[in-house]
């Protein structure tokens, strides 16, 4: 898929309003053009250049799928991707390129929770900014590290499962905010300490000095999630955990298996009672 069209990107790059902005990001197949241009675009909201318009009624255009990716990686079914073995060389960047696709994904889904839903405080765009920020530096740390090993991100099969999920709560901010952050982002808390050990293990230090600043930001990203799935609990008048357990049933949300890292889920603001459940899950 080729990068937007010059015109198309002229009608929006200088938009002063946000989510249009963040719509074109989204649209962005290239995925270093993509990081350029949500870089552009928190810059611009610094500056005080570009601003949320929560009412504005966005369509995306019908020729351009969502999310933009390259051709490459090809996508398959998790059962079909290859063994990562910590032992050789390839093995090693296999798992790295794993990281920067989910990394990758994250912008796409901080980018589309920021464009997709009118309505709500300007906070809620601005909290979504920051994370699509932080993800895209998240992704240029991988893939340069990646290029150290002597592969690009593209070289790889990886999956989309991940953005199933967007896919299912494009009509409703309360879902998405339940079901994304909360469930499929948080796993990255429980997920990354191991991996990193692993890498370490294997004497990839720089690898595990990215996945320390990963780990640090998703923390927050969670957070994010959790903070406005319970401002949107609150304003519908439901309680925030038998809305989520409903939900989870609703969307068939897949269940987390333990062990989990508590303190970081403490950190990213679930409660005593959230964590008990999720350990009822072992």
């Amino acid at each position: 898929m080729p990068s937007l069209s010059n015109a198309y990107q002229a009608a929006h790059a200088a938009s002063g309003e946000l989510r249009a902005r963040a719509l074109l990001c989204l649209l962005e197949s290239d995925p270093f053009e993509k990081v350029a241009a949500v870089n552009a675009m928190a810059d611009a909201v610094r500056a005080n250049a570009c601003t949320p318009d929560p009412s504005a009624q966005l369509q995306a255009p019908q020729d351009r799928p969502i999310p933009g990716r390259p051709d490459l990686p090809q996508l398959v079914l998790p059962s079909a991707l290859g063994k990562r073995s910590m032992n050789t060389v390839e093995g090693r960047a296999m798992l790295i390129h794993a990281l920067a696709h989910i990394e990758f994904n994250a912008i796409n889904l901080a980018l589309d929770a920021l464009w997709r839903f009118p309505g709500l405080p300007a906070a809620y765009y601005t909290d979504w900014l920051k994370v699509a920020e932080e993800e895209s530096l998240h992704f240029s740390l991988v893939a340069a590290h990646l290029v150290t090993l002597g592969y690009a991100y593209g070289d790889f099969t990886a999956h989309g499962s991940l953005w199933e999920m967007v896919a299912k709560t494009t009509g409703d901010a309360l879902a998405r905010m339940a079901l994304v952050p909360r469930v499929l982002e948080a796993r990255g808390l429980d997920a990354t300490p191991p991996m990193r050990a692993k890498i370490a293990q294997a004497g990839d230090h720089q690898a595990a000095a990215i996945l320390d600043i990963i780990l640090r930001d998703e923390i927050g990203h969670v957070e994010v999630g959790n903070r406005w799935y319970r401002h949107l609990c609150a304003q519908r008048g439901l309680a925030p955990r038998a809305t989520f357990a409903a939900l989870c049933e609703e969307y068939w949300a897949p269940v987390p298996r333990g062990p989990f890292n508590i303190e970081a889920r403490r950190l990213a603001g679930f409660t005593e009672e959230e964590i008990a459940d999720l350990c009822a899950n072992k």
